[in-house]
């Protein structure tokens, strides 16, 4: 394949290996790709309703990728059937010191503590204003400003929603990422009722009379089967349209002998290691919710199989990051072909 074998290895070499100026190097690149939405992947075979919403195909971008939706027009182009951009936070803010992202390669995996790096909602928002409608439908991560402390979080995502509630076809509530601190508590029945009732009561409001945006609660890998449980009844009780499993893990099992050297990195893994532990929590989720609950299986999705089994794991969408980053834009198209076969 000309991508593993050729750019991929020229983009690792870039900027002396640095992943994060790669990272931002290719956003810029991407900047520029017309969003040709004729090269989006439709068909019977594909296309979905999923909580109210109306995709073209069920493969799309997982949030991080594109925090402050610098090339979202590419995205569409490149065969997605979705994007989820962020995650934003209410405040800008420059996120955790560098190097805070690195690759291991031979585990085909990614250790990351960015830490919400982002522009703020507002910047976000005055973005996808003057960009207008996109090809694809745009799912928006909300997260929870550093600065912001934890007991006044639901008013701090709160505004974020405020914000973009416009622009976004849905919303995910991201809880789970292990790079703020104290962050996933907000996964705790308590503090998770609290909030889910603050942001469902700001939707109804900015909904103005119509049935509010979905939103949808992002999880992690790293919860018990009891504390998942705890958070569905919760996710039950306050309006909430979906499940996006999972999150990062700060797991470091099933990493190469060769990436050891970087196991000791603080910050969430994602990539192949985590496949098998992402689909147990998709299969969980669904027998417990007996397939009620929508939801979008994202973790180690590397290949058509790998995306097919999380669809047969209960998962009604699934979207890409570290997958896209080894396999690169094929991988998109690969998927798709190989579900309109199914």
């Amino acid at each position: 394949m000309v991508y593993r074998s050729v750019v991929r290895k020229a983009l690792f070499r870039m900027h002396g290996g640095d992943a994060e100026r790669v990272h931002e190097t290719t956003l810029g690149l991407l900047e520029r790709v017309s969003p040709a939405a004729g090269l989006v992947r439709r068909g019977p075979a594909l296309e979905r309703t999923v909580f109210g919403v109306r995709f073209p195909n069920p493969v799309g971008l997982a949030a991080g990728l594109d925090k402050n939706g610098r090339a979202l027009p590419a995205w569409g182009a490149l065969g997605f059937g979705f994007v989820e951009v962020g995650t934003v936070t209410r405040h800008p803010q420059p996120g955790n010191p560098r190097p805070r992202l690195f690759r291991l390669r031979a585990s085909e995996a990614i250790i990351n503590r960015m830490g919400f790096n982002n522009d703020g909602a507002q910047a976000l928002a005055d973005r996808l204003a003057r960009l207008g409608p996109l090809s694809v439908p745009l799912g928006i991560s909300l997260g929870k400003s550093k600065v912001t402390p934890v007991e006044e979080a639901v008013g701090d995502y709160r505004a974020s929603l405020r914000a973009l509630y416009r622009f976004g076809d849905y919303f995910a509530v991201n809880i789970s990422s292990p790079n703020t601190p104290g962050l996933r508590g907000l996964q705790d029945r308590g503090a998770l009722t609290e909030l889910l009732s603050g942001l469902d009561e700001a939707a109804r409001e900015l909904a103005g009379g119509a049935a509010p945006k979905p939103i949808l609660v992002k999880i992690a890998p790293d919860l018990t089967d009891g504390a998942i449980g705890e958070l569905l009844e919760v996710c039950d009780g306050h309006g909430v349209s979906g499940l996006i499993a999972t999150n990062t893990t700060l797991s470091r099992e099933g990493l190469a002998p060769a990436d050891r050297a970087l196991a000791g990195e603080a910050g969430g893994l994602s990539g192949r290691p985590l496949a098998e532990r992402a689909r147990e929590v998709v299969r969980f989720v669904s027998r417990r919710t007996d397939g009620r609950l929508p939801i979008i299986g994202v973790g180690g999705i590397a290949s058509p199989d790998d995306a097919a089994r999380m669809l047969d794991a209960g998962a009604s969408l699934v979207q890409l990051y570290t997958g896209f980053i080894y396999e690169g834009p094929g991988l998109v198209r690969r998927i798709n072909r190989a579900l309109a076969a199914r």
